[in-house]
């Protein structure tokens, strides 16, 4: 059914009808025409093409409003990593004499789009007002319809574009892909900032950006100075907007009270090792990750002598086109507060240890790596019996390569969950996410770190290491009650690797990358190596935030995939011809106004046309 959006006094009008005992077909369960949507996003470089949305994790149903700065169709969908074709787009558009046009679509080429046999989005509004073409609707986030493509909680490329007139074409200047997490859940808002806020910036100051493709820049600054405890509950990027394409990442480490810290700024890990103190990650952002708010009970303790008075400020810039002369002060901007919250915010830094003993194969479709954590020696490292740890958000990292990750919980030796993953990760789009439920791990757990990796573009191995070109593989578990446990990372037995691969190994691990890197890497060799490196003995790294390192061992356990749930069946029904206009899209049944305010002529028309229906229907009945 087409919900038509009117003015107050229309919706007013049919109110006091249904008191009278008129049925309305209902909606569902979505969010109706004029419902607030939590979310937005700008679709395109020059802000012209304005997203809004929400969804409803029960009904699953989620809901878009397009809003484009043309007179012409729009179109919106989702779209894969390698191209468009095959990708739903749901296009809709209002004619000259006011009638709308509205159809579930997908592209057979690039630029063809061919109607859906299943119409699976409901229209919801469409109005056209001179400037902006606005169109709402829903859909399921899994419908039936093979042409469809699911929106889950991984990273989602957005497919948008628009015309000039009313004949849906793609045109390429017109077509814009965004990669968005749309499933994101936010527990808070600004609107709970406390009264009291205090921001601080820790920010690097002219420096001036190497004309290099990868640059970690690192200094070391002082949080704030305050008499008491506070909790920092919100952090932020701040950039300058001229560098926004150069800076990567950042992240905030805390160094011990203890340090002996060096002045100045220079790379985090050139000749002075110096640079690279500090591992306790406290704060992560990466590119196109928005401001992150921690959960309403949860802080980042400042003031007491258990918490750190120094970080180290990291910033991670890509000059990839060697632009000379470019200074920056980016950084993070903190809030903290007096007004304490119940717990303070631990970091757990999970995955493959970052050193060349992890690889990648060159020319290879699909490559797996895992980092096991093996948590029964927290406690003892800890040196104080160590809580469960409530998990309530975390971060995903790897490098370009990276194409999937996942955190997969065991207990007990058995698989109790998928903390996070993400199977369509985006190298441009990494950013703090909040879990959709909470998470318990308790002492004793097993935790497996697994990434994907496609290097079909490479000629050479990739290893493990800190330039954009070498690879990560990480995952930072955002938690609470804090503990003393910094990171905890996996690597394989590269002896053992080595015999697999037939080639004669070397007591000494760096003499063995050197054998990886002159293996011929057949896709046999390339599936013989991912299935040595998952059988081989895991070395586990656990590492405290006094830099306290112990090592323990492991065997990295199967994953059993989660099935995915029952798609949503059409509400919309199946396409018939006598659907169809000459324009090859279904017609709607009425006109919607080409702006969204109804005179009070139209209004009272319409009221009498229902009261007029209203009394026949009582005449049926009463004879």
């Amino acid at each position: 059914m087409l919900w038509v959006p009117g003015a107050m006094s229309c919706a007013l009008v049919f109110r006091l009808f249904l008191l009278l005992g008129l049925a309305v077909p209902s909606q569902g369960n979505h969010r109706g025409p004029t419902s607030h949507l939590r979310y937005s996003r700008f679709l395109d470089p020059s802000n012209i093409i304005f997203l809004r949305w929400d969804f409803d994790l029960q009904t699953e149903i989620i809901t878009f409003e397009l809003r484009v700065q043309t007179s012409g169709w729009v179109g919106l969908g989702i779209t894969n990593r390698y191209t468009n074709v095959g990708s739903d787009l749901v296009v809709g558009g209002v004619l000259p004499d006011g009638n709308v046009y509205f159809s579930d679509q997908h592209l057979v080429d690039e630029d063809t789009l061919q109607e859906d046999g299943s119409q699976d989005a409901e229209l919801l509004g469409l109005t056209e007002d001179g400037v902006y073409t606005t169109m709402r609707f829903s859909r399921p986030l899994r419908s039936c319809d093979p042409h469809d493509q699911d929106i889950t909680s991984d990273t989602m490329r957005v497919l948008t574009a628009y015309g000039l007139d009313d004949t849906p074409k793609l045109h390429r200047k017109r077509t814009f892909v965004k990669s968005i997490f749309l499933l994101q859940v936010y527990y808070h808002d600004d609107t709970d900032a406390p009264g009291d806020a205090i921001i601080h910036d820790l920010e690097i100051t002219d420096f001036l950006i190497p004309e290099a493709d990868t640059t970690y820049a690192c200094t070391f600054l002082p949080l704030p100075i305050v008499s008491k405890k506070h909790h920092i509950y919100k952090f932020e990027p701040k950039l300058l907007d001229r560098n926004e394409t150069l800076v990567h990442h950042i992240l905030v480490y805390a160094c011990g009270n203890a340090s002996t810290l060096p002045p100045g700024i220079k790379e985090c890990y050139g000749f002075d090792a110096a640079f690279s103190l500090c591992s306790q990650v406290i704060m992560g952002w990466a590119v196109g990750g928005p401001s992150y708010q921690l959960p309403d009970d949860v802080g980042i303790s400042l003031g007491t002598p258990l918490d750190p008075q120094w970080i180290r400020l990291e910033i991670h810039y890509s000059n990839f086109h060697n632009i000379p002369g470019i200074y920056d002060s980016s950084g993070i901007r903190l809030y903290y507060t007096s007004h304490l919250r119940k717990y303070d915010l631990g970091i757990l830094e999970l995955g493959v240890l970052t050193f060349p003993i992890h690889f990648i194969p060159p020319g290879a479709d699909s490559f797996m790596s895992y980092g096991l954590c093996k948590t029964d020696k927290f406690e003892e490292m800890n040196g104080a019996p160590v809580s469960d740890m409530i998990v309530a958000s975390y971060l995903l990292h790897t490098h370009l390569a990276g194409r999937a990750l996942r955190a997969v919980q065991y207990r007990n030796g058995k698989q109790l969950r998928t903390i996070c993953k993400d199977d369509s990760y985006d190298f441009s789009l990494q950013e703090t996410r909040d879990m959709p439920h909470l998470v318990d791990i308790k002492p004793g757990d097993e935790l497996l770190v697994e990434c994907n990796y496609q290097t079909l573009d490479r000629d050479s191995t990739t290893f493990g290491g800190i330039s954009t070109i070498n690879e990560m593989c990480l995952i930072f578990l955002f938690y609470y009650p804090r503990n003393n446990i910094s990171s905890c990372l996996g690597f394989p037995d590269i002896v053992y690797v080595a015999n697999e691969l037939g080639e004669e190994a070397s007591e000494n691990p760096m003499e063995n990358l050197i054998v990886l890197e002159s293996i011929d890497w057949t896709p046999e060799n390339i599936q013989k190596a991912e299935r040595a490196c998952k059988e081989s003995r895991q070395t586990v790294m656990i590492r405290t935030i006094d830099e306290v390192i112990e090592n323990t061992t492991g065997w990295i356990p199967d994953i059993i995939p989660t099935p995915p749930g029952p798609c949503l069946e059409s509400s919309g029904g199946k396409v018939e011809p006598q659907d169809r206009n000459p324009a090859g899209f279904r017609a709607a049944p009425m006109a919607l106004a080409r702006s969204s305010t109804a005179s009070p002529r139209v209004c009272l028309l319409t009221a009498l046309l229902w009261l007029h229906g209203a009394l026949l229907w009582l005449l049926l009945v009463l004879v």
